[in-house]
């Protein structure tokens, strides 16, 4: 319904209210102005939602003064983009698409950067140049552990300077965690590993706010690849780097952000240890002992006219977020890595769960695997429409409105494989993204879910 209702172009508009009052039966409508540019809701419509997005009709609607906020962006957003797909309907998640694929790349250096933190640097074997990454942005790991076991995916942010010559990622050794501890256990210099096109929308915005680089624990890694940026711009913007350590011994990056602080003019750090050492030094290693909070922001100084990166455990998280109250919600960035933020409108009251396998897993069928969630589970047809509502037997959280291939809402990332679309969506997808309300796979397929 809502895909016959939206090419009809006669999707049900309504009128905005100027000023409130009193209307009857008898009243008379008399029209009091007249806009120099006009278009039918038909023509607007069909601009955004179908296929051709011509500029000459995008610039006149961008002339009609009566337009709203949330079309007028959706139209900028289609006359700036330079890729394809509909940037103007295409979610946050999914607005840098990436070539589908794995390519293998070696390893050249593991550096201890912590107790539990590892960094792996790698390069392309036949020194080819590697796809230009955006600061913040992370890569998808293949790891094949053993010869017939599904393979694992885990993404990992690039935390090193932006290269096309080798990416790091760093890894923390979780005590159970299967693709942490192989790649301690397992893997060595000069084994390669498949690696997927740089991807993600936690990037540095341009412009000349102040920038605020907030993290705990392995969350610095993506702010750290933005720190690296701006120390090779020298940056004049104010940029402060805040970070959440338990002491030195659990404290990755420290001598790197303290080589890179004096290229910025106006650039400051404050770190907190929550259970120091009897060796860790104040004012040396760390600034203050505890957890940063709403206090240590006033203390500090955090701008509230800042951009603020956030990344780091769920629960660190969501207390930073009510920290930083007086900040505007649209300049507070956020990096989640298991999963990602669920929109599911009309459902209310649902228990979160953790993704897990459906009740119903076989060992046939094409591999439906989220990258972000660490699932992979067997597409059944008889029993699943879409990918949508496989993520949804699997509770990988997933944002979703039409279900039909209009709204873009479930625009995601494909990071591997190919899909068959039934129904066929109004305007297709950016290359290398998927809408997984109305795709099958055609073969095992790898989501950034």
């Amino acid at each position: 319904m809502p895909a016959l209702l939206t090419s009809s172009g006669r999707p049900g508009f309504y009128f905005r209210v100027l000023q409130e009052g009193e209307v009857g039966p008898g009243d008379e409508i008399v029209k009091v102005g007249e806009a120099k540019e006009r278009m039918t809701v038909a023509e607007i419509n069909a601009l955004l939602y179908s296929p051709d997005h011509a500029r000459d009709r995008l610039e006149r609607a961008l002339r009609i003064e009566a337009l709203s906020p949330g079309w007028r962006s959706s139209f900028e957003a289609l006359l700036q983009s330079h890729t394809s797909g509909n940037a103007g309907l295409v979610p946050a998640a999914a607005a840098h698409p990436a070539a589908p694929g794995f390519r293998p790349l070696a390893v050249a250096t593991i550096d201890q950067e912590s107790a539990d933190v590892l960094s792996l640097t790698m390069q392309s074997p036949n020194a080819q140049p590697l796809p230009t990454a955006i600061p913040g942005q992370y890569v998808v790991v293949r790891l094949q552990r053993a010869a017939g076991d599904p393979p694992l995916f885990r993404s990992y942010s690039l935390s090193g300077p932006l290269s096309t010559e080798r990416y790091r990622i760093s890894v923390k050794i979780e005590p159970n965690g299967a693709a942490g501890t192989y790649l301690k256990e397992h893997v060595r210099v000069d084994d390669v590993l498949d690696i997927s096109s740089p991807r993600g929308s936690f990037i540095l915005q341009s412009g000349e706010r102040p920038v605020v680089l907030l993290s705990a624990g392995i969350g610095a890694t993506p702010v750290l690849a933005i720190l690296h940026a701006l120390a090779a711009a020298r940056s004049t913007r104010q940029v402060l780097w805040l970070h959440a350590a338990r002491d030195r011994e659990h404290h990755p990056f420290a001598a790197e952000v303290r080589r890179l602080m004096p290229a910025l003019t106006h650039g400051r750090s404050y770190v907190c240890y929550s259970r120091p050492g009897s060796h860790d030094k104040i004012g040396e290693d760390f600034n203050a002992t505890g957890h940063l909070s709403r206090l240590v922001f006033d203390e500090v100084g955090v701008p509230r006219e800042a951009d603020v990166y956030l990344c780091g455990p769920t629960r660190f998280m969501a207390e930073m977020k009510e920290a930083l109250a007086n900040v505007a919600p649209e300049q507070i960035h956020v990096e989640i890595f298991n999963g990602s933020e669920s929109m599911t409108p009309g459902v209310v009251g649902a228990a979160t769960r953790a993704p897990h396998l459906p009740k119903d897993d076989a060992n046939t069928g094409p591999l439906v695997s989220f990258a972000r969630s660490g699932i992979a589970a067997h597409w059944k047809a008889s029993a699943y429409q879409s990918i949508l509502e496989l993520a949804e037997a699997c509770d990988v959280p997933v944002r979703w409105s039409c279900r039909t291939g209009v709204c873009h809402n479930c625009e995601s990332g494909l990071v591997s494989g190919a899909v068959v679309y039934g129904p066929e969506p109004l305007d297709k997808p950016a290359d290398g993204n998927v809408l997984v309300c109305c795709s099958q796979p055609n073969s095992d397929v790898v989501i950034d879910l």
